[in-house]
C-alpha cells in the first residue's frame, strides 16, 4: 500500500504509541485522522484532524468515520492503538480483583479493537483497488508480548491483549477476498504514559529482562514498523513482536 496521499485512521492517536504512528504516517504523506476520547497532546501532527469518540461507543464510532471521509476520502489505513494497561492480581487475602477492573481493559483493548475494527473495514471493501496487489486496505492492531506470555498481575491486561492477538489472523482471512491485510504488532516494554500505572521499582526490572538494547524501545521505533507493514503487501496475518528480544 502507497500511503502517500491515503486517508489513515490512528485511534489512540492523541499519545504514546498512537501519537509516534500518526505523527510517521502524515511525515510519509497521509491524510491523517486521530480518534481518541481525548485531544491531541504535545507537538501537532501536521495536517491531522481529530475526531473525539470512544472505541467502545458503536454510535460514536460510525459518527467519526462519516466525518472523516467526507473530509479526507476514503479511509486505506487503520492503525489500533488505543487501549489501557492496568496490574492487579487476581486475588489477594483482601478480595479477589473486581470484576469491573477486568471487563474494562477487555471491553477498551479487545472489544474497542473489533469494533473500529469491523466499522472500518465495511468501508474499506468499497474501495477502489490499488496498487499490483488490488489492496483496498490495511488494518494494524496493537497487541502486546503480554498476550502471549504475561506478568503476575497482568491476567486482565494480558487477556485482553491475547484477545487481539486471536483476532489477527481470522479477521486477516474474512478480509483477504476483499483486497484487505491485517497484522498486529507486539510492543514489549515501551517509554510512553502507560508506564505510569507499573508498580515502583518494575519499569527497572522489566528493563533488566531486555537482552538488547536493555532499554525500553522507543514510540518512533513502533511507528516505523507500522509504517513498514503498510508498505509490504506480503506481510498479513502476523503478529509481530518488538521487544528487544524480551522472553
Amino acid at each position: 500500500m502507497d500511503i502517500q496521499g491515503c486517508t489513515a485512521i490512528v485511534t489512540g492517536g492523541a499519545s504514546g504509541l498512537g501519537a509516534a504512528a500518526a505523527a510517521r504516517l502524515a511525515a510519509d504523506g497521509a491524510r491523517v485522522a486521530i480518534l481518541d476520547v481525548q485531544a491531541p497532546r504535545g507537538a501537532p501532527v501536521p495536517g491531522a484532524v481529530y475526531e473525539p469518540a470512544d472505541v467502545t461507543d458503536e454510535a460514536a464510532c460510525a459518527r467519526a468515520l462519516e466525518a472523516i471521509e467526507s473530509s479526507l476520502g476514503p479511509i486505506r489505513v487503520l492503525v489500533n492503538a488505543a487501549g489501557f494497561g492496568a496490574m492487579g492480581a487476581t486475588a489477594t487475602p483482601a478480595g479477589p480483583l473486581p470484576l469491573a477492573d477486568f471487563r474494562r481493559l477487555i471491553d477498551v483493548n479487545l472489544v474497542g479493537t473489533f469494533n473500529v475494527s469491523r466499522l472500518v473495514a465495511a468501508r474499506m471493501i468499497r474501495n477502489a483497488p490499488q496498487g499490483a496487489a488490488g489492496e483496498r486496505g490495511v488494518i494494524v492492531h496493537t497487541a502486546s508480548i503480554a498476550g502471549l506470555e504475561g506478568h503476575a498481575g497482568m491476567a486482565a491486561y494480558s487477556a485482553s491483549k491475547a484477545g487481539v492477538v486471536a483476532l489477527t489472523m481470522p479477521m486477516a482471512l474474512d478480509l483477504a477476498p476483499h483486497g484487505i491485510r491485517v497484522c498486529s504488532i507486539a510492543p514489549g516494554l515501551f517509554e510512553t504514559p502507560l508506564l505510569a500505572n507499573l508498580p515502583p521499582g518494575m519499569h527497572e526490572e522489566l528493563v533488566k529482562t531486555i537482552p538488547f538494547p536493555r532499554r525500553g524501545g522507543e514510540p518512533a521505533e513502533f511507528a516505523a514498523l507500522v509504517a513498514t507493514i503498510i508498505a509490504t503487501a506480503y506481510l498479513n496475518g502476523c503478529v509481530i513482536r518488538i521487544d528487544g528480544g524480551a522472553r
